[in-house]
């Protein structure tokens, strides 16, 4: 008999929320590659969403539910029915079929999985209709859901101030695609995106809680008369950013504001970069910061839990925006410097990986 386990692959792959599509699909890689004997995986899609089997090898796909992807989540949200339900179903997000079941004499599972908080943390920052739709969401997978996963322990015990879940928090890292490296043609690709060489990279936006002036304003402490790059900048903020940065004394000219960039683009710009910067606050799962890791990218970031738990000894943590500036003085100051931090980098971005975070998932089912 065989077993099958059931993920939700609601979110595209690119536009908003892109990388919680990616890390969907990556998981649902590992989940085939490290299948148990006897268990096979099926993605649940909505109606008129592309078929995943051709990104993801083995994979089979469950009969599409009646309703695309916004009216499947919105039903999920309301507790509304919606003929996907029962078996075992791992959702990479809180949008799932959250609804009574019964793990015991039926063997029905549902784990749900959270990223950040900011619907909590940083309201102000995000559509209200988001903060609306994660909270409800939420308060159903308190009721109905058999775990929680969260990728960081900073991040479960700020869940466990937010909602009653006991000891259904689980803790799966996120990481950066398995295939994720500087590409062959970086030159070319930095040349396309219309970005020099040998800059100092951030990622963010302009809300508050991406904290881009902390940033801005260590840099030019730190005296780095270097470019400055921005990804992930969302279309139409880029003068907002430019605003941010003349404030903190960048000087005109240096910063280049890019959108949110396909993976062969984000390893060719941590390619060029001399240093990564991470200022933001927040428990959200720093991706950026696992990818500049992965590429050997030297790091400093502010310290917060989040940021302490996933660079460990990888890079620099910094206080304030004064030792901020001290820890990407020390990463520019000379090439051995620069090289050490590289290698801790590195080291710490192999401890990221999604077929370790597909054993984890599959392990977390039996256990259930």
């Amino acid at each position: 008999m065989t077993t099958t386990l059931r993920i939700v692959l609601e979110r595209p792959l690119d536009g908003p929320g892109a990388d919680l599509g990616e890390a969907a699909r990556e998981l649902a890689r590992g989940l085939v590659a490290t299948a148990p004997s006897g268990c096979d995986v099926e993605a649940i899609v909505p109606a008129g969403a592309d078929d995943p089997s051709g990104l993801v090898p083995g994979l089979r796909v469950a009969p599409a539910p009646a309703l695309a992807r916004r009216e499947l989540v919105t039903a999920w949200q309301l507790g509304l029915p919606t003929g996907v339900g029962g078996g075992l179903i791992h959702a990479p997000s809180l949008a799932a079929p959250l609804i009574r079941h019964d793990r015991v004499n039926d063997h029905d599972q549902t784990v749900v999985t959270m990223w950040d908080l900011d619907a909590w943390e940083h309201p102000g920052d995000i559509a209200r209709a988001t903060v609306v739709r994660e909270r409800a969401l939420l308060k159903r997978a308190v009721r109905h859901a058999d775990a929680v996963v969260v990728p960081t322990h900073a991040m479960a015990e700020r869940l466990v101030d937010i909602a009653r879940l006991g000891d259904r928090i689980r803790v799966i890292a996120g990481a950066p695609a398995e295939g994720f490296r500087v590409p062959s043609d970086e030159v070319g690709r930095r040349r396309s995106l219309g970005l020099p060489e040998g800059f100092v990279l951030l990622s963010g936006s302009a809300r508050a809680s991406d904290r881009l002036a902390i940033g801005f304003a260590a840099i030019v402490a730190a005296r780095a008369d270097l470019p400055v790059v921005v990804i992930d900048g969302p279309e139409g903020e880029e003068p907002h950013i430019a605003e941010l940065a003349a404030a903190a004394g960048v000087a005109e000219g240096r910063l280049h504001v890019r959108p949110a960039l396909d993976v062969h683009d984000r390893g060719a710009v941590l390619g060029g970069a001399v240093a990564f910067l991470a200022p933001a606050a927040g428990s959200a799962f720093p991706w950026r910061l696992g990818e500049a890791l992965r590429a050997g990218v030297p790091v400093a970031a502010i310290d917060t839990p989040v940021h302490r738990e996933v660079l460990a000894e990888g890079g620099l943590l910094a206080a304030d925006v004064d030792e901020l500036a001290g820890a990407l003085s020390q990463a520019l100051g000379s090439a051995a410097a620069a090289e050490r931090l590289a290698v801790l980098a590195a080291d710490r971005g192999r401890a990221f990986s999604w077929l370790g975070a597909a054993e984890r998932v599959w392990q977390l089912h039996a256990d259930l």
